[in-house]
């Protein structure tokens, strides 16, 4: 998220894309075969990309990954994400530039979000800066963020009906929840603080409490202080199954502005929502490498 407000950008890097219809259909059996880096900007004039690209498209090696056009490389504690992209409709244009990610230190946290372990989220960098260099008037730019990544053996819909998840910078680092309603009726609540130094403590989270619905009428919750109301500040990325957005709340009396994330795994499984995002999500199977 930019200083002060009014842009922000996420990245999401994928092998067997989960969000991908494509990648449904084919049964799950090759994750290589489903490759992305999904690239969403937000503020004025926002674009999203994704393409679903086989697997002639992925390269990778100990510090760096690789997605056709796109790439990710970890240099001297650094990420670096070149991109070049094309956004969906209604805006299609390239989508080009450069994003450095630096992080304040990197954490050990790894926090199984089922009991058999099918599901982990990995905190890497609970806080960084960025740094964003797109080819658009307005996008260069300089602010705070966070790296960090899930991995699962399982699809989501087979163990989660519901999840939220909020990174909210606090103190000299940043505080994490995560909430979970898995398939068999069990519930995460988990809350993380993580100081500047990547040291984490397990803490005991506010109470939820309700946001206003999505646009499409999702339902939202998140963690704030008793008598406090969560309002959402900025929106970012509005689906039928998902949303993302900038989220104003209070955390041990301090004020915050963090990413809020919410996910109704009941409404992805319906088979009628594949044929609409794969008007989003277009698929390339084949990438040749020059050089």
């Amino acid at each position: 998220m930019k200083d002060g407000g009014g842009r922000a950008i996420s990245i999401i890097a994928f092998i067997g894309s989960v969000f991908s219809p494509w990648y449904a259909w084919s049964g799950r059996r090759n994750p290589e075969n489903h490759v992305c880096i999904n690239v969403a900007t937000y503020g004025p004039g926002g674009r999203f990309t994704m393409t679903d690209r086989g697997q002639s498209a992925l390269r990778q090696t100990e510090d760096s990954f690789t997605v056709g056009p796109s790439s990710l490389h970890w240099r001297n504690g650094q990420l670096t994400i070149e991109i070049d992209e094309i956004s969906s409709p209604p805006l299609v244009s390239r989508v080009r530039g450069r994003v450095t990610v630096t992080p304040s230190a990197l954490s050990q946290v790894e926090l199984p979000l089922t009991e058999d372990g099918a599901h982990i989220w990995r905190p890497f960098a609970p806080t960084a800066k960025i740094e964003v260099d797109l080819d658009r008037d307005g996008w260069q730019w300089d602010g705070h963020g966070y790296f960090d990544a899930n991995f699962g053996t399982r699809a989501l819909e087979q163990d989660f009906t519901y999840w939220t998840w909020g990174r909210f910078p606090t103190g000299d680092g940043s505080t994490c929840f995560y909430d979970a309603t898995r398939l068999d009726g069990s519930e995460l609540g988990m809350g993380i603080r993580f100081d500047g130094e990547g040291h984490a403590e397990v803490v005991t989270p506010p109470p939820k409490t309700r946001m206003k619905r999505s646009l499409w009428a999702l339902y939202r919750e998140t963690r704030a202080d008793p008598g406090h109301q969560p309002t959402q500040v900025m929106p970012m990325l509005d689906a039928p199954f998902y949303n993302r957005a900038a989220v104003r709340t209070v955390i041990e009396g301090e004020d915050t502005v963090g990413v809020h994330e919410a996910l109704d795994l009941k409404r992805f499984r319906s088979p009628l929502l594949k044929p609409i995002l794969a008007l989003r999500v277009p698929r390339r199977p084949h990438w040749t490498f020059r050089g």
